[in-house]
């Protein structure tokens, strides 16, 4: 005989769980973040953007959420909060303006990484790990192919992008902030 969640008072989880023995994002913290963002939506509130999405972050522990079902959500929470921002800034500066600061932006994504390979980033120290420079410039000239060229990139392909740690590798805060703007353009011209 089961015993439902009406039975025992319990909720029902927001996300698939993984085992006891695997770990996952806390519940609670993933919870309670979603709900602080359902409410600055729904509300139209400014305490939560669709940057405070991206970089939301969450204890790990045994018998949480599967992570992966967690970022796909977040990912679609951060695309409407990306879409939102869009079509405000669009009423009250035009779509020239708009259109106007993702070219910028992009250009400053260009002119970083325009710099020669091996070199775009700033590096750790001798004994310190870091991303892989070969990996980061591959990724590096994808980027850049996309914004010059007009090859095809997706918010998906960069939100996923995981990188291998070597001995005086890139600093990873400075490559993570360059896939966080390279999202950014990427989602104000959808």
């Amino acid at each position: 005989m089961s015993i439902s969640t009406e039975q025992t008072g319990a909720e029902s989880p927001s996300f698939p769980l993984v085992g006891r023995r695997e770990k996952g994002y806390q519940r609670a913290a993933v919870d309670a973040f979603l709900g602080r963002a359902r409410q600055a939506f729904e509300q139209g509130a400014t305490g939560i953007d669709a940057a405070d999405v991206r970089s939301a972050s969450f204890p790990v522990v045994r018998g949480g959420y599967r992570i992966d079902a967690v970022d796909a959500a977040l990912a679609r929470v951060e695309e409407a909060f990306a879409q939102r921002e869009r079509a405000a800034a669009v009423a009250s500066e035009g779509a020239s303006a708009w259109v106007g600061k993702a070219r910028s932006e992009a250009q400053v994504i260009l002119d970083h990484l325009s710099r020669p390979p091996r070199h775009r980033f700033a590096r750790t120290g001798i004994l310190t790990f870091g991303y892989r420079v070969d990996e980061v410039d591959h990724v590096a000239q994808r980027i850049t192919r996309f914004l010059r060229d007009g090859d095809t990139l997706s918010v998906e392909q960069v939100r996923q992008t995981a990188f291998r740690m070597q001995r005086h590798g890139y600093r990873e805060e400075q490559v993570d902030a360059l896939l966080d703007a390279t999202i950014d353009v990427l989602l104000a011209i959808r």
